[in-house]
């Protein structure tokens, strides 16, 4: 009996002192760093950097790729860390990497729109690499919706795209089945325009603290406790918390389209959402196509992602399902892993 409350007296010490570690670590200034794969600015706006990593082999593939990342959170989440970097796991499989890393919008762009984004700035970009590069077209690369913006990029300017490569794409809105999609039809964006104009960083951290609340909320410190100790454990945790928690605002027209024309009317999917006067049609889509999807994905349904390969035209597309969450597909050990593999092959044979 003796010897039991001296091992639960030691154990309780061990938590206390589990605890004291986790509580110092928030309250001390952490030096955070991410995205440190090596690269240079090639084209800054008021609204966009282009960046061009360096190369880490010697035979580079000819075909670019132009990863357009999401309006949402920050680019870095796909060069956290060396080792769960989806970044720097295409480079080291020759491929030649472009990322448009979006900056916070301001209040005079206010009335920036999907048409600006997809039609001036994505654009702006693919021209800029199929000059530096010397090619005629370019594969395009998203990520969530970042895939949404570049599947509309890709049925208005097929001329200048190879392959279409997307990760999580938000296309047929009916089936989702998230918080978020649930929210969002019942959002009135166009009452939140008028008052603020910009969605500020602020509510979207409302909509994610109850997308998973005891997970996110409490069970992820539990986590930490237990794995204080863990100084490779804990640098993830910060990376990701950093992350989660580093959000812009959003142009107030564009989250208008996002909420109005996708959510709620799921025009995109019915092939009648429009950037100014033009109308996406999805179906004239008939390059490539590989789309990712995550069977976890608590942000984007999986089969609301799934739709894109009933939709476009091409004869040449494939789907991947993946057992992971929504970031598990890009920043994790199983990505690096599993999904990033596959996604090399599949670009390898059609990139030359």
């Amino acid at each position: 009996m003796a010897n039991h409350d001296k091992n639960s007296r030691n154990r309780n010490l061990i938590d206390i002192q589990k605890i004291a570690k986790a509580v110092e670590l928030f309250t001390r200034n952490n030096h955070i760093s991410v995205g440190d794969t090596p690269n240079d600015i090639v084209c800054e706006t008021r609204l966009y950097r282009l960046l061009h990593y360096h190369s880490l082999v010697k035979r580079v593939s000819p075909v670019p790729i132009l990863v357009v990342y999401a309006l949402v959170n920050r680019s870095y989440v796909l060069d956290l860390q060396p080792n769960k970097s989806w970044i720097r796991h295409l480079l080291t499989q020759g491929f030649d990497i472009y990322l448009l890393d979006w900056k916070s919008p301001t209040r005079m762009d206010k009335y920036v729109s999907f048409d600006d984004y997809v039609n001036c700035y994505i654009d702006d970009c693919v021209e800029i690499v199929q000059n530096k590069n010397s090619v005629d077209k370019i594969t395009i690369h998203g990520y969530c919706m970042g895939s949404s913006m570049s599947a509309m990029y890709a049925a208005l300017h097929q001329e200048k795209v190879k392959n279409l490569v997307t990760i999580a794409p938000v296309i047929d809105t009916s089936k989702d089945t998230t918080v978020i999609a649930n929210i969002s039809r019942q959002m009135d964006i166009d009452k939140l325009f008028t008052a603020i104009g910009n969605l500020p960083p602020e509510k979207l951290y409302e909509v994610y603290s109850i997308l998973k609340p005891f997970k996110q909320g409490v069970n992820k410190y539990f986590n930490l406790v237990e794995n204080i100790d863990n100084d490779s454990f804990v640098q993830n945790f910060l990376r990701i918390e950093k992350w989660l928690y580093d959000t812009p605002p959003i142009a107030g027209e564009t989250i208008r389209q996002w909420i109005n024309d996708i959510y709620k009317k799921n025009l995109l999917y019915k092939n009648r959402m429009k950037l100014g006067k033009i109308v996406v049609d999805l179906k004239k889509i008939h390059v490539p196509v590989l789309n990712i999807v995550a069977e976890e994905d608590h942000l984007v349904s999986p089969e609301c992602s799934v739709p894109l390969n009933e939709v476009v035209s091409s004869e040449d597309k494939r789907l991947i399902r993946f057992h992971t969450g929504h970031v598990g597909l890009i920043a994790s050990s199983y990505s690096q892993n599993n999904v990033l593999p596959k996604v090399g092959q599949w670009l390898k044979t059609r990139s030359n």
